[in-house]
């Protein structure tokens, strides 16, 4: 057994039961938990090296499970799941650092550890998985321990939910509470996962396998038949909808938004660094598959292409859409939700774009580096919000201000991160960018194309605006009062390390990415599962491309600058508060395009309305009316009228007296024959020998 591969995944599942049965002993506990991490993460470097350096750059091991379906515990570590595995597992130790002083004093700790270390596991199990029944386990486990992080702080006061109090927008409330919004990440990504049930279940009906590759070997058995009844395009929608889903795509978008209200760790795990990754890693593993179906069967293309196309207008749009929410936003973790939205939709764009282009391994690239350079940097963003947080007792950035004094680190952690997603050149955010807008181009789809130029823009405008809210603009009143009473302080240690160490790894990378980049690439994509040919990576720019996109950062950087440090600028922003029509604009982008409204009117409400009708016209009528009430009036009736006419007349008249009466004459009639004379006897018997004589004499 390769002892690296499973204890990676396997180890965090060990932690969160020892951080049950170690409940009572508070930082043994904590310590544990955070043990069982880095174990994790430190067992994924030789893992990853194994896989690197052996010939096939394979690690395939399993074990039988269940026989009859052919099914085994086992793991396929290519250089994607290894890679994938590294960034997961080291993200998550670090944040499981972070958390061990952020959630200190936490009421409910076993529980906080039980659950992370458990959300852990079961992404790496995802990542790691040989077969879909196992990747299955890892997704959903992903998805129950989201739902109980996201609502951990399941009292719902108002200081923990998310939106502002009393708010509304169409008639519909716009703040949610933490068990809330649990149970919205719940339902929105289950959603999703109905999708990839049926598309595993349509694959294991085709090839009689749940190995993944298995399914990428025969991939004739199953896109074939597909394709020639017209039905592999809706094929790939619907299972390729849990990853939608998961990585928060638009129209499943919302659950990503609300989830705010668990821990700042918890959004740094799941909403920056693994789970929202796990549908762009999902495209990852099996967009190379769905290419080598397009190229072994010829009626399979087509349908492959549109999937692909579909793939980066979502994307493109999803980029867009969530970027122009981030505009606006008040809320220092909203910001950062809405941008993580916005980035994923990027990943998606890319991959889309791969399938549309002649390199698909550069597709591939460019939405797998920008899925790394994006974990480390908004992974850092998210831990350096939540000091910040905690630093000023309030989670709107209008409540901050003049912050770049007393938190210099926290300052010098979010600036690099902030230049990072902006896309500035050398951070590692601007190579992998730049990447997908290319191939976007090199696709031929001008509207996703657009969409993410346009949002290279609005990304630079909204990460500088909450940068300069927050550490430069002018100190808000709750600042100066905190500062007064001496309550405004750098973070300690144990939670500046690993923000800081996060971003200046986005900066190191960044600035040798030129020189180590086309290696590091090679390995990532070089005999990954489906891609059949060797790639060789270079680092380049388009100068016209290169333009473009510094020209976009420059444009949206340098608005938000005008307009919030200069004085003429905020006398613009005092003048859009004024207008009603700019008004009404911020208040659409600040209500996510009535989009949650209206999936609460129409959806929500109108499956309340249908149930209330259910109620009033089947609940009360049939089931009330019918089976509670008629039913039981008429079986009393038919009661009373058996009892009268039936069970009185015939069961005791007829049963119990006529019928008992009858077999007493006839016994009693019989019994007179019985006289006990032997005289009587011979009689009869000469009787009925003579009757026989002459029977068979008359015969």
């Amino acid at each position: 057994m390769n002892v690296w591969a499973f204890s990676t995944w396997l180890v965090p599942y060990i932690g969160a039961l020892l951080a049950l049965l170690l409940r009572k002993l508070g930082k043994v506990r904590d310590v544990i938990a955070v043990l069982a991490l880095a174990v994790s993460a430190f067992s994924s470097i030789p893992l990853l090296m194994e896989v690197l350096s052996s010939p096939e750059r394979v690690v395939h091991e399993s074990f039988p499970w269940i026989p009859s379906l052919t099914v085994n515990v086992g793991v396929y570590v290519d250089p994607l799941a290894g890679w994938m595995a590294l960034i997961v597992a080291w993200l998550s130790f670090l944040i499981g650092v972070y958390s061990f002083k952020y959630m200190e004093h936490d009421p409910g700790l076993t529980r906080y550890w039980f659950f992370f270390d458990f959300f852990v596991g079961s992404m790496l199990l995802l990542v790691l998985a040989d077969n879909l029944l196992l990747m299955f386990l890892g997704w959903e486990g992903t998805g129950l321990a989201s739902y109980s992080l996201i609502g951990h702080w399941f009292t719902d006061e108002d200081e923990k939910c998310v939106g502002d109090i009393g708010r509304k927008a169409l008639g519909v409330p716009m703040w949610f509470t933490p068990s809330h919004s649990g149970l919205r990440a719940l339902v929105f990504t289950r959603l999703g996962d109905v999708g990839f049930i049926l598309g595993i279940g349509t694959l294991y009906y085709f090839t009689g396998t749940l190995s993944i590759p298995a399914i990428a070997e025969h991939v004739g058995e199953w896109a074939a038949p597909l394709a020639k009844s017209g039905l592999l395009f809706p094929f790939l929608l619907a299972f390729s909808l849990g990853a939608f889903a998961k990585s928060a795509q638009f129209p499943f978008h919302e659950w990503l938004v609300t989830a705010m209200t668990g821990p700042t760790s918890v959004s740094a795990l799941i909403h920056a660094a693994t789970m929202v990754k796990a549908g762009v890693y999902f495209l990852l593993r099996f967009s190379p598959i769905f290419m080598l179906a397009a190229h072994e069967v010829e009626a399979a293309a087509p349908q492959v292409h549109a999937f692909f196309a579909t793939v980066a207008l979502i994307g493109g749009f999803t980029a867009f859409f969530m970027a122009t929410q981030a505009l606006v936003a008040r809320e220092l973790k909203l910001i950062l939700a809405f941008s993580t939205a916005s980035q994923l939709g990027y990943m998606f764009l890319a991959l889309g774009s791969a399938g549309l282009i002649h390199e698909f391994p550069l597709g591939f690239l460019a939405g797998f580096s920008h899925l790394m350079s994006h974990a480390i940097f908004k992974a850092s963003l998210f831990l350096a919000a939540g000091a910040m947080i905690h630093a000023v007792e309030s989670k709107y950035v209008d409540d901050m201000g003049g912050l770049s004094k007393y938190m210099k680190w926290t300052f010098l952690s979010m600036a690099i991160a902030v230049l990072s997603l902006s896309g500035v050149p050398p951070l590692m955010g601007f190579w992998s960018k730049d990447t997908i807008i290319e191939v976007a181009k090199e696709s031929g789809m001008l509207l996703p194309y657009l969409f993410g130029v346009v949002t290279a823009a609005l990304t630079a405008f909204y990460s500088l605006r909450m940068l300069i809210k927050a550490f430069l603009f002018e100190e808000s009143e709750n600042v100066r009062h905190l500062v007064e009473h001496h309550h405004l302080h750098e973070a300690p240690g144990l939670m500046l390390i690993p923000y800081l160490s996060l971003a200046l790894a986005s900066l190191l990378i960044g600035v040798v990415w030129p020189v180590i980049g086309p290696g590091l690439l090679e390995s990532m994509v070089n005999h990954v599962l489906g891609i059949e040919e060797a790639f060789h990576p270079e680092i380049h720019l388009d100068p016209a491309l290169l333009a473009t996109s510094l020209t976009m950062v420059a444009i949206g950087m340098g608005t938000a600058w005008y307009l919030y440090m200069t004085r003429s600028g905020l006398q613009v922003v005092t003048s859009i508060q004024e207008n009603k029509v700019l008004k009404s604009l911020q208040d659409f982008l600040y209500d996510r395009w009535y989009i949650n409204s209206i999936y609460y009117l129409v959806i929500v409400n109108g499956f309340l309305a249908v149930s209330r009708l259910g109620y009033k016209y089947f609940d009360t009528l049939i089931i009330d009316g019918f089976y509670h009430r008629f039913i039981p009036w008429i079986t009393e009736r038919a009661s009373t009228l058996g009892f009268a006419k039936f069970e009185t007349p015939i069961i005791d008249e007829t049963y119990h007296n006529r019928i008992v009466k009858l077999f007493l004459k006839v016994g009693s009639a019989v019994r007179k024959l019985q006289t006990g004379k032997i005289n009587h006897y011979l009689l009869i018997f000469i009787l009925g020998l003579v009757l026989i004589l002459i029977y068979l004499v008359w015969v």
